[in-house]
């Protein structure tokens, strides 16, 4: 279950290490990695595309079906959307609905996001987590 006590993470920890800031990072200086996976140079496997958001499947599942949902759009997190992106917004719900009835998670699914380094978020580019196929169980984390 990870670290004693059932923590996971460096979020848990009393300090976060350099190389968790570090990969935090990544995409606030440069093309996140979800920009260069969209452009096709970092392969993955894609569940769902449209104009403004997509899909792939998540490299470490944490459920049978684990996909992330991920706006084209760079944004950095949760916390730093605006009103603008609203409609990004409703279409990473709207996908969300889509591939989980495509992937016959019909008796239930969940959305997670994390925002921040003590949220767990380790990619500064905003993206969602679709989880399903078993049982999820409360609380999470």
């Amino acid at each position: 279950m990870g670290e004693q006590g059932g923590k996971r993470g460096p979020c848990n920890r009393a300090e976060t290490t350099k190389r968790d800031r570090e990969v935090y990072l990544v995409g606030m200086t440069d093309r996140t990695l979800f920009q260069k996976i969209h452009a096709r140079e970092i392969p993955a496997r894609f569940v769902y595309e449209d104009d403004l958001v997509f899909a792939i499947h998540d490299i470490d599942p944490k459920a049978p079906f684990h996909c992330l949902i991920i706006p084209v759009k760079p944004i950095p997190s949760l916390a730093a959307v605006t009103p603008e992106d609203a409609e990004i917004l409703a279409a990473i719900l709207l996908a969300s609905r889509k591939i989980a009835k495509e992937n016959g998670l019909a008796q239930g699914w969940r959305i997670v996001n994390n925002v921040g380094l003590h949220g767990g978020q380790t990619v500064a580019h905003l993206h969602f987590h679709l989880l399903g196929g078993r049982h999820m169980g409360w609380p999470p984390g």
